[in-house]
C-alpha cells in the first residue's frame, strides 16, 4: 500500500475521532423532556437517566396542571432535575397558578421552570404570555427563581420577529431587575444555519444568559414533518421536502448533523466544544423517548 493511502487513512481516521468527540462532548449535560402523563415513559426516566439530569414535563393543553405533581416529585426523588412547563395562556386564574407553585415546591422539591405563552388563541385566563406569568412574582415568592424561556431560531408564525425580540427583551430586563436566574431553551430546527445566526445575532445583542439549543430526537421523516407544521418552523420544514438528501441524513443520523454544524460555527474553530457559550442541548422526543436516549447514549459511546 502506497504511503499517501495510508496518510490519508490516517487522517480519515484522526477527523472520524474528532467528529465523534465534538458529538460526545456537546451532549454533555443534555437536558430532555417528557410527557408527565405518561407513566411508561417516567418511568423509563426514572431507569434510564443520568442523575442530575434536568428532565422537562411538558404541558398538556386541556390538562389539570396539577398533575404535573407527582411525576415531577418521582423525578425528584430519583436525583433528577424536574423542569415543568407553565403554559401562560393555560392558566385559568391567579388562584390555580399560587396552587401550582406552591405544589410543584411544596410536594414536589421543583426549583425551576420553563414559562411558554402556551399555544391556545385565546387565554383562559389573565395571563396572555409568559411575561405575565413572571410579573405576578407567584413563583418567585414559592422560591423559585431559576426560570427558562422559549427562544425562536425561525421566529414564530403567530408572532412577528420584531414583537418577539421586543418580548426577549423584556424577560431579561425584567430578570435582571428581579433578580432571577434566567435561560433560554429554543425551538427545534432541522438544520443548523439558521441556529447559528440566531446564537450570533443574540449574543451581538449582549444577551449573555444561558441558551439550550433544542433538537429532535431521532424520528421517521413523516413524523418530523408533522411536529414542523404544529409548531410552525416552515424553513426547516421546506429542508424536508425539498432537500431529499438531507432528509434522509435526518433520520438515519438523527440530529448528528445539525449538532456538527452548530459546533464547527465556533469563531476559535475548536469543534469539540459548542460555541456562543450554549449551556447545552435540548431534546424534543418525537420519535419517542426510548428511542431518543438510546440514540444519545450511542453517540456518547455508553
Amino acid at each position: 500500500m502506497a504511503l499517501g493511502a495510508l496518510d490519508l487513512g490516517a487522517a480519515d481516521m484522526t477527523e472520524t475521532a474528532t467528529i465523534s468527540t465534538s458529538i460526545a462532548g456537546a451532549l454533555r449535560g443534555y437536558s430532555i423532556e417528557v410527557i408527565p402523563n405518561d407513566p411508561i415513559v417516567v418511568d423509563a426516566a426514572l431507569a434510564r437517566l443520568d442523575p442530575g439530569t434536568e428532565v422537562f414535563l411538558i404541558w398538556i393543553p386541556g390538562a389539570n396542571p396539577m398533575d404535573l405533581i407527582g411525576p415531577a416529585a418521582r423525578l425528584r426523588r430519583a436525583g433528577l432535575v424536574p423542569v415543568p412547563h407553565v403554559g401562560a395562556r393555560h392558566i385559568q386564574s391567579a388562584a390555580q397558578l399560587e396552587q401550582l407553585a406552591a405544589r410543584l415546591v411544596g410536594d414536589a422539591g421543583v426549583d425551576r421552570i420553563l414559562v411558554i405563552g402556551g399555544d391556545r388563541a385565546k387565554p383562559a385566563g389573565p395571563f396572555g404570555c409568559s411575561l405575565a406569568v413572571m410579573q405576578t412574582e407567584i413563583f418567585q415568592r414559592s422560591g423559585i427563581v431559576r426560570m427558562a424561556v422559549a427562544g425562536f431560531p425561525e421566529g414564530n408564525p403567530n408572532i412577528s420577529a420584531i414583537d418577539l425580540d421586543e418580548a426577549l427583551n423584556a424577560k431579561i430586563m425584567f430578570a435582571h431587575d428581579g433578580g432571577l436566574e434566567l435561560s433560554i431553551v429554543t425551538q427545534f430546527c432541522f438544520e443548523a444555519e439558521p441556529i447559528v445566526e440566531w446564537l450570533r445575532r443574540i449574543r451581538a445583542r449582549g444577551i449573555d444568559v444561558p441558551i439550550r439549543v433544542g433538537l429532535a430526537g431521532p424520528a421517521g421523516l413523516i413524523t418530523l414533518a408533522r411536529y414542523a407544521v404544529r409548531c410552525g418552523i416552515g424553513n426547516s420544514l421546506r429542508v424536508l421536502t425539498e432537500n431529499p438528501s438531507v432528509a434522509k441524513l435526518l433520520v438515519e443520523k438523527g440530529p448528528e448533523p445539525i449538532i456538527r454544524g452548530v459546533a464547527c460555527a465556533a469563531e476559535d474553530g475548536n469543534a469539540a466544544s459548542l460555541p456562543f457559550d450554549i449551556a447545552g442541548l435540548h431534546f424534543f422526543v418525537f420519535g419517542g423517548f426510548n428511542k431518543t436516549v438510546g440514540w444519545i447514549n450511542a453517540a456518547r459511546g455508553q
